[in-house]
C-alpha cells in the first residue's frame, strides 16, 4: 500500500510517498480502506519537531481516517465488512498511521457513518468537531458574547456554529482576510473582524459597546492570544487551546487578575472516554448529516500531494478541513 512518511524533520519537502505492506487485521481488529484522512496543523509542527513531544522517526503521520471496512479479524462480526466508518485514531492510542491507503484498528474504535454523511465530512468532525463540541461544553456561551479565532478554520468554523446552537447572544468571528470572514458570516457569525489588520482587538471591544467579549475562544495562540485578552470584558474568560503557542507573560496574567478575568486551558484528549467518544461523534455526525451543522471543506489532496496540503495549512491559505484522498 501507499503511505506518506517523514524520516527527518524539516519543511513539507521531507514528506515522502512510500510503499508499505498492507496490514492484516488481528484479533478483534478490522482493516479499513481509507477514503479520507484528515490533515491537522499539529502534524505540521510534529514534522518540524516544534510540537510538545518529539516523535520517533520514521513516522507515518495521521490520526483520523474514514473509509470502508475491507476485512475483519478473528472475533469480529463479519457483518461489519463493507460498513462505512470513521476512526478517531488519536483517541485510541494510535497517534500515527493515517496518511495511508489502509489502517488496521480495534473494531470497537470504529464509529458508523449515518446515511448522507461523506467520508470527508466525517473526518472533519473527529479532531476538530470534538474540539469544538468540548470547548462549548466547558465554557458554555448561552446568553454571552463570544469571540472565535480562526473562525473559518477546521475548529473555528464548527465552534461558531455550535456556540450559536448553544445560545450565544452574539458571535464575533476573527479570521485573516475577506474571503475567510465571508465564510464565517455564512455560518452564522454576527460580525467578522480581520485579525490581519492592526487594532483588530479594539474593533472587537468597540463592537460590544465597550463592554468587551465575555468569552474568547483562542485556538491560534501567539500574538493573537494577547489581542484576545485586550478584547476581553472584566470578569471574562479566555479559553486557550493552542498547545505550544502560549505567549502571555507575567504582566498579562497580573492584568487578568486585576480584571477578575479567568484563563481556562483546553486539551482534548484528557476529556475523552470510550463511551463518551462514541456518543459525541454520533451527535456530531447526526447534526452534519441533517444539515444542522455545516462542514467546510478546505481542500482535497492525493497522498502524493501531502506536502502541498501541509503548505496550505502553514501558509494560512485554507478554510475548513483539509483532507488526503488515498
Amino acid at each position: 500500500m501507499k503511505a506518506v512518511q517523514f524520516s527527518r524533520f524539516g519543511g513539507p519537502e521531507v514528506l515522502d510517498i512510500i510503499d508499505l505492506p498492507t496490514p492484516r487485521p488481528g484479533l478483534g481488529e478490522v482493516l479499513v480502506r481509507v477514503r479520507a484522512a484528515g490533515v491537522n496543523y499539529f502534524e505540521t509542527l510534529l514534522r518540524r519537531n516544534l510540537y510538545a513531544v518529539t516523535p520517533e522517526l520514521s513516522m507515518v503521520p495521521g490520526v483520523e481516517v474514514a473509509g470502508e471496512v475491507e476485512a475483519v479479524g478473528e472475533g469480529v462480526d463479519v457483518a461489519l465488512r463493507g460498513a462505512h466508518v470513521a476512526t478517531p485514531m488519536f483517541a485510541i492510542g494510535r497517534p500515527t498511521g493515517g496518511y495511508a491507503e489502509y489502517v488496521s484498528v480495534d473494531a470497537a474504535s470504529v464509529v458508523p457513518l449515518p446515511d448522507g454523511l461523506s467520508f470527508e465530512d466525517s473526518v472533519a468532525l473527529l479532531v476538530q468537531g470534538l474540539s469544538a463540541l468540548h470547548l462549548v461544553r466547558r465554557s458554555p456561551p448561552r446568553g454571552r458574547t463570544v469571540l472565535v479565532t480562526a473562525a473559518a478554520g477546521g475548529v473555528g468554523s464548527l465552534l461558531l456554529q455550535l456556540a450559536r446552537r448553544a445560545g450565544a447572544e452574539r458571535v464575533i468571528a476573527a479570521a485573516g482576510g475577506r474571503a475567510k470572514l465571508d465564510v464565517a458570516r455564512s455560518l452564522g457569525a454576527d460580525l467578522g473582524i480581520d485579525y490581519g489588520e492592526p487594532g483588530w482587538a479594539a474593533q472587537a471591544h468597540d463592537a460590544t459597546g465597550g463592554a468587551g467579549v465575555d468569552i474568547a475562544y483562542d485556538t491560534v495562540g501567539g500574538a493573537v492570544t494577547g489581542a484576545c485578552l485586550d478584547a476581553l470584558a472584566p470578569g471574562g474568560e479566555l479559553v486557550f487551546g493552542a498547545l505550544g503557542r502560549f505567549e502571555l507573560g507575567a504582566a498579562d496574567l497580573e492584568n487578568m487578575i486585576l480584571g477578575n478575568q479567568s484563563l481556562r486551558g483546553f486539551a482534548l484528549l484528557p476529556l475523552l472516554t470510550p463511551d463518551g467518544l462514541r456518543a459525541d461523534l454520533a451527535e456530531l455526525f447526526a447534526l452534519a448529516a441533517s444539515g444542522a451543522l455545516r462542514v467546510v471543506q478546505g481542500g482535497r489532496y492525493r497522498l502524493d500531494q501531502a506536502a502541498e496540503a501541509h503548505r496550505a495549512l502553514e501558509d494560512r491559505k485554507s478554510t475548513g478541513k483539509i483532507v488526503l484522498i488515498p
